[in-house]
């Protein structure tokens, strides 16, 4: 493994690539500026037989204390533009949502408001089926070009397999590009839309601090009502829980934050607590929202016999 292409490095340290800046580095790491170029590493990992994962803002990652094996990708350059066509934004899955939402009201269209508030990559969006505020993904994409090992696949969303933040791509599968059909509209009212979605998630969210975001998904279990994670969680005495260094937030007790030392394994503790009291009080089990990068043993759901 010592024969490696241009721009692939050892010992990178993936913390400072996510935003509760936790975890050790990747055994590999590149940048892919193109299509070109990131088909070539994917084929190239794939003939040393080298496992292959992704990082986008790292608004909703988790990376192992030990690290991770393989090669590590982040797009950027050619795989993080946006550009117009007609209703149309094309774009690298390495751009963040946000620009993309706010690009598209400053260009009088609408339809990816929601994308405002998903602190992340379109790329991250498509392979979470990331929504928000009653938008949804799959009803502007309308494709996305995915690279894997054997080439490239341009997928429609029914190909996709969307449902509840998921989607059916499998592990060594990056998002490239994506194409999103909007509609025209007078640029004032989707701009006053975004401020608006921007101030409901201020004054809901943490703000300022180490966080990957949402901690657990939404249960879908009929005896949680319409409560959602967060508030299951603050009424199970979560809100400013503590183990070491990670902290479920006191103003939303789904978020955890990184109070300045913690450690994944503090942040997966303190996962693991905050499931085991909601189990306890409502019989709910929560599954986890936020994705894993090496070994991280993340709490999920016991399947029974």
């Amino acid at each position: 493994m010592d024969d490696f292409p241009e721009g692939v490095v050892r010992d990178y340290p993936l913390s400072r690539l996510t935003t509760i800046r936790t975890g050790g580095p990747a055994e590999l790491f590149a940048r892919a500026g193109s299509l070109a170029q990131l088909e070539w590493l994917l084929r190239w990992a794939n003939r040393r037989g080298i496992e292959v994962g992704v990082v986008g803002s790292g608004s909703n990652l988790l990376v192992a204390d030990a690290g991770v094996r393989g090669l590590i990708v982040k797009l950027d350059r050619d795989l993080s533009t946006i550009e117009f066509d007609g209703a149309r934004i094309r774009c690298g899955a390495g751009a963040r949502l946000p620009a993309v939402a706010t690009k598209a009201a400053q260009a009088g269209l609408t339809g990816i408001e929601f994308g405002v508030n998903i602190p992340g990559t379109v790329g991250g969006a498509i392979r979470m089926n990331a929504n928000a505020y009653g938008g949804e993904l799959a009803r502007v994409l309308e494709w996305a070009d995915v690279v894997g090992p054997e080439g490239r696949r341009r997928l429609t969303p029914a190909e996709l397999g969307f449902s509840y933040r998921r989607s059916n791509l499998r592990p060594g599968e990056i998002v490239a590009r994506a194409s999103f059909t909007l509609e025209p509209s007078a640029s004032e009212p989707v701009r006053r839309t975004l401020a608006d979605m921007r101030s409901r998630r201020r004054a809901a969210q943490p703000s300022g601090i180490k966080t990957f975001g949402s901690t657990f998904k939404n249960p879908l279990d009929c005896r949680a009502g319409d409560r959602t994670a967060g508030q299951l969680l603050d009424a199970a005495g979560c809100r400013g829980l503590q183990v070491g260094g990670a902290c479920f937030s006191h103003k939303h007790a789904n978020f955890i934050e990184n109070r300045g030392d913690a450690t994944t394994a503090d942040v997966v503790a303190l996962m693991e607590e905050g499931r085991r009291r909601v189990k306890e009080r409502f019989g709910i089990e929560l599954e986890p929202e936020v994705q894993a990068l090496g070994p991280v043993e993340l709490p999920r759901a016991r399947v029974d016999a």
